[in-house]
């Protein structure tokens, strides 16, 4: 029950930095390219995750590739959080700072480093790691979300940039947002 109340608050967090900044109390438009589009060839949204992308496999970050991101994009931020974990969502990856430029990250990119060579700066996960740590649930089939933002701007955040510390640091600033959810 706590896990849920939780996972209820860690989203509406998430909605909020990313939802469309207001001013005066009214909603300002965010400016949208139809739907931005979240995928990776190592699942389809909703399906199992494979083990290679898991802490049981290789520990390896799947490959993502977005779509139809707005035009006036500076940045792009990545958290994968699990909101099923016992103790509340759990951060898996934390990535910001992506520049405009970059449509995609190649599968096992900048692992347990603090930057990726694309560009971009990763925060720090729950496990307490740059980078990204794969699916390892204690009991069960969890889902682990995969939500991408395009931004207006580069963020003044470093590498110990926790999850929490990132969608504060978004609110305001989104644009866009994608999911890709695995199990």
């Amino acid at each position: 029950m706590s896990s849920m109340i939780l996972y209820g608050c860690a989203t509406v967090v998430l909605a909020l930095a990313c939802a469309a900044p207001s001013k005066g109390g009214a909603t300002v438009k965010t400016e949208r390219s139809s739907e931005m589009v979240l995928t990776s060839t190592a699942f389809s949204d909703g399906e199992l995750i494979p083990k290679k992308y898991s802490l049981y496999g290789d520990n390896v970050s799947p490959d993502l590739t977005w779509e139809k991101s707005p035009d006036s994009v500076r940045s792009f931020a990545l958290i994968c959080g699990d909101p099923d974990a016992p103790g509340g969502t759990f951060y898996h990856w934390v990535l910001f700072n992506i520049p405009d430029s970059v449509n995609s990250l190649p599968e096992g990119v900048g692992q347990h480093l603090p930057t990726v060579p694309s560009g971009g700066t990763q925060g720090t996960n729950s496990f307490r790691h740059f980078g990204y740590d794969g699916p390892k649930p204690p009991l069960g089939i969890h889902r682990y979300y995969f939500d991408l933002c395009a931004l207006d701007g580069m963020l003044a955040l470093d590498g110990t940039t926790t999850a929490g510390r990132l969608m504060e640091a978004m609110k305001g600033h989104v644009l866009a947002k994608a999911s890709l959810m695995g199990r």
